[in-house]
């Protein structure tokens, strides 16, 4: 432990930022007021006094005086090498500072305590430790620096208070570094301090130059690879001189090949300009790389292709009417914009201020129907190329528009890159479920389809991408979807709406026999000769064993039934060729999954007891039956109200509150016990609980469903029933009556009443369908009644049923 001896006055000589070390001799500028002060106060104190005078050198860090300083001797005063006075002071010992004190001159005086800093002779084996391993570490930095006679007299120091204040000629220690060292007064421990500051010092310059050396040979990399790529290029120069080829860089390629390109004016100038950065830019900027990329796709874009248009009308017919059965109003529609665009051709006004006359049909429909494969038809039958963009799932706006040529990998919108695909300026794009398409912090790729499917605004379609005009208005645009709903209205205003409302069974008899056996027999391996299907046969596959709009199961069911017979004949348990009979389908691919309701028996019908009426609904699958089941509580429970129950949405359940109040209302005259009614709760339940349902077209089924529940009479089994249903009993008009007209034809049932007011839309119906119907189109709910409840039995009436 450092041991204190006599107080001692001393003047103060602050040091700003500054830490001189016992055994430092650092020359001082007396132009400092401060710094002279306190010389001249130590010189007027050593007159009386023998020895050099004597001055305390006090670190002064942001004002803030450190409580150790060192006791320092004036050697020389005299000038310093820049020719301004100063004087050379030598670190002789630490001194802890006391109290101020009085002294001659200006300078501050305190009073100081020398600090003994002597150590145990001999040093502790860890403190012998600690010396050789700072002599180590000095020599190693001192030897980088070239300081090789440093290196001798840093060894030659043995003490240990000595060879630890040499590190405060250290340049990289910083200011609070250097004070530690001042206020550690044991020797041992600040050596161990200076050796740790030393180390870690070392160890930051390994790092560092380790990083430097890295740079270093990156920058060396690069220098090569430019050298040799220069002297690749000298080599392929002079290859091609003694060739006889042409000389000229990359950059002159392009703009030969921009300058030989059939372009249109404006993309021209552009393509030029960016062929000018290229000639600019360095090989290795990546500039260059985005240039070409894009100058290849202004290149690669069939700017000037089209092809003509097939104007043989009835060809173009007869190729739609051969690939589809059915479908009347979209084959009428594509007829239509054949015959004006060739009575135009023919009057010259095939472009009409810079526009031409492109369609935009949307084809909205069921599942299975046939929308996509539509679109290569109406491109068959236009004589024009055909592509097919899916959209479904797309959430990003630039997939439409195309990045912006900054972002790493960008590429042009999916409509540039299809009309690039098609090699064609007119071709036919199908827009593939468009009503898929979802929007996120991306943007919303259905607001960049209104530019694109606007007639009056496509002639100018600016890719995000290209940034030059393109004009699509010559383009035949089809856009399908399953549901309509699901397309935004502006963007829906922009197309003409065809739908597809499903086939009925005679259309699907033709679409099996015509497309999907022929198809399905050569997947199978089966020559057309050796399995026929007799049209019973498939009249019961699409009536008994499919229910849907389209025909997709339909062709699957063909597939099995096929699978099955070339399995029996490779096992040997049939023979070819072979008729499939009807009887034949239940052996081969089992039993019927759809059995109208019309074939069976009285006691399986759904409608077999009161409170159970037949509704038609429309799904995103087409139309379908929907069955309304009612019941009343048990009065002693309690539990009165209404009770709706099938996951219904809030037009629905307005519905049956509609409903029921008409019958609260209106009951008397009815004559129906409407007492029930208010002492009783009511349940009303949809079954097929898992599938969400909604619309006000169920109100008059509801309705029925009470009524033959109060009344005890049964709903007929072969009546369906559609509308929305008011307070005073008025059958309001619904929409999706031609699905709703199909959906009971395919189900069996003979009966439909619709409201009065869509009568006129059973002219979208198809006949045969029409036939075999019998439509009541109805006013008032009371007619529905009088329609649709069987009459009335003599005797008792039949139990109500009561929820348990």
């Amino acid at each position: 432990m450092a041991a204190e001896s006599t107080p001692l006055a001393l003047p103060v000589l602050p040091l700003d930022d500054e830490v001189v070390l016992p055994g430092m001799v650092v020359p001082l500028d007396l132009s400092d007021s401060e710094v002279r002060a306190a010389v001249e106060a130590a010189q007027a104190a050593a007159r009386d006094e023998p020895g050099k005078p004597k001055v305390l050198l006090v670190p002064r860090v942001d004002g803030t005086y450190a409580g150790i300083g060192v006791l320092g001797t004036v050697e020389q005063v005299g000038r310093l090498a820049d020719g301004d006075p100063g004087a050379l002071i030598r670190g002789r010992g630490r001194v802890r500072i006391g109290a101020g004190t009085t002294g001659p001159g200006a300078a501050l005086w305190v009073e100081g305590t020398r600090i003994d800093e002597s150590v145990p002779d001999p040093l502790p084996g860890h403190a012998t430790e600690l010396v050789k391993e700072y002599k180590a570490l000095a020599t190693a930095w001192l030897r980088k620096r070239g300081a090789w006679q440093v290196v001798d007299r840093v060894q030659a120091i043995d003490d240990v208070s000595a060879l630890a204040d040499n590190s405060g000629y250290s340049p990289f220690l910083t200011t609070e570094q250097k004070v530690a060292l001042l206020e550690t007064t044991d020797p041992v421990a600040r050596l161990k301090l200076a050796t740790q500051q030393l180390r870690d010092h070392l160890a930051e310059q390994d790092v560092a130059e380790t990083i430097a050396k890295d740079v270093q040979e990156g920058v060396d990399k690069q220098q090569r690879e430019f050298l040799l790529r220069r002297q690749l290029e000298a080599v392929r120069k002079e290859l091609r001189e003694l060739n006889g080829e042409q000389d000229g860089d990359e950059s002159d390629d392009y703009r030969a090949r921009v300058e030989a390109a059939d372009l249109p004016g404006k993309v021209r100038e552009a393509a030029l300009k960016e062929v000018d950065k290229l000639e600019r830019s360095s090989d290795q900027s990546p500039e260059g790389s985005w240039i070409r990329t894009w100058l290849d796709t202004v290149l690669e874009m069939p700017w000037h292709e089209r092809t003509e248009d097939s104007y043989d009308i009835q060809g173009a017919q007869a190729v739609l009417d051969a690939e589809h059965a059915g479908l009347q109003d979209v084959k009428e529609r594509i007829t239509e914009y054949l015959a004006v665009r060739k009575r135009r051709s023919d009057r010259g006004l095939g472009v009409v201020g810079g526009r031409r006359g492109g369609a935009v049909l949307a084809l909205v429909g069921p599942p299975g129907v046939g929308k996509t494969s539509l679109g290569e038809s109406v491109a068959h039958a236009m004589g024009r190329k055909f592509v097919r963009v899916a959209l479904g799932g797309v959430r990003d706006e630039a997939e439409i528009r195309g990045h912006r040529r900054t972002y790493v990998g960008a590429l042009p919108g999916r409509i540039v890159r299809a009309i690039k695909e098609a090699g064609s300026m007119n071709p036919v794009v199908l827009l593939d479920e468009i009503d898929k398409v979802g929007s996120d912090f991306r943007g919303d790729p259905a607001a960049a389809l209104l530019e694109v499917l606007d007639p009056a605004q496509n002639h100018t379609f600016r890719d995000h991408y290209l940034e030059v005009e393109l004009d699509l208005s010559d383009v035949v645009f089809l856009a399908t979807a399953n549901v309509l709903e699901a397309i935004p209205e502006a963007l829906l205003d922009r197309m003409e709406l065809v739908r597809l409302d499903g086939y009925t069974e005679d259309e699907k008899i033709v679409i099996a026999r015509d497309h999907l056996l022929p198809r399905q027999l050569e997947r199978a391996g089966l020559q057309p000769d050796e399995v026929t299907i007799e049209e019973g046969a498939l009249r019961k596959l699409a009536g008994e064993y499919t229910r849907e709009a389209g025909v997709r199961n339909l062709e699957r069911s063909v597939a099995r039934l096929l699978r099955k017979v070339a399995a029996q004949h490779e096992l040997g348990e049939r023979k070819l060729p072979f008729t499939v009979a009807e009887d034949d389908l239940r052996g081969l691919i089992g039993r019927p999954h759809h059995v109208p309701e019309s074939a069976q028996e009285p006691a399986e019908r759904r409608t077999a007891v009161p409170g159970v009426a037949t509704g038609l609904a429309v799904t995103g699958a087409g139309g379908d039956v929907l069955y309304v089941e009612a019941s009343l509580a048990d009065p002693e429970t309690g539990a009165a109200g209404l009770t709706l129950t099938g996951q219904l949405g809030d037009v629905m359940k307005e519905s049956a509150q509609i409903a029921l109040s008409f019958l609260r209302s209106h009951g008397a005259e009815l004559e129906l016990p409407v007492g029930d009614l208010k002492d009783r709760g009511v349940h009303i339940h949809f079954p097929a609980g898992a599938v969400p349902k909604d619309g006000p077209s169920a109100g008059i089924t509801m309705t029925t469903a009470l009524a033959s529940l109060l009344s005890g009479r049964l709903v007929r089994t072969d009546v369906a029933m559609t509308g929305e249903v008011s307070l005073t009993g008025r059958v309001l008009p619904i929409g999706g009556v031609k699905q709703k007209l199909l959906a009971a034809h395919r189900a069996g049932v003979t009966t439909v009443i619709i409201p009065k007011r869509n009568e006129p839309d059973l002219d979208d119906v198809p006949a045969e369908v029409l036939e075999k119907l019998d439509v009541h189109a109805v006013t008032d709910v009371r007619q529905v009644l009088e329609l649709a409840l069987s009459p009335a039995t003599n005797g008792a009436a039949p139990e109500v049923p009561v929820a348990a």
